[in-house]
């Protein structure tokens, strides 16, 4: 389990191009006092590799609002952020993926983010929590 409202999580995977698994992991954090779970997954959306990564709250959404979370992702001089509320854990993560409700990353910027070379995927993942006022 990590303790803080900063994190620093990591993603590598020696072949790029497998995703009919869909790999996904799970990192526990606590802070404020509270429970937050990254979910990190690679799934197929149509013909093409998606990878999400999205925050839950273990509580409920009432108590979830009370919170904001921001995910970045880059490399190659070149970021994406996505900034929200996370979702309770009391909705699946299937349901929370095929909401795209997260920092989506399609496969050629996951590949453009690990060096662009195509061998391996190196996607390295920070975020913060924050309590709303």
């Amino acid at each position: 389990m990590h303790s803080g409202s900063t994190f620093n999580h990591r993603y590598v995977k020696s072949n790029p191009h497998e995703v009919e698994n869909a790999t996904w992991m799970l990192t526990v954090f606590s802070c404020f006092g509270q429970y937050f779970c990254l979910h990190f997954e690679a799934f197929q959306l149509g013909i093409a590799p998606i990878y999400i990564a999205f925050l839950r709250f273990m509580g409920d959404d009432n108590e979830a609002r009370n919170y904001s979370y921001s995910l970045e992702v880059g490399g190659s001089g070149r970021k994406m952020i996505w900034q929200g509320v996370p979702r309770s854990i009391r909705d699946s993560h299937r349901k929370v993926r095929d909401s795209l409700d997260g920092l989506i990353i399609h496969h050629n910027m996951s590949l453009f983010f690990s060096g662009g070379d195509s061998k391996e995927l190196k996607l390295r993942v920070t975020g913060r929590i924050w309590k709303e006022q």
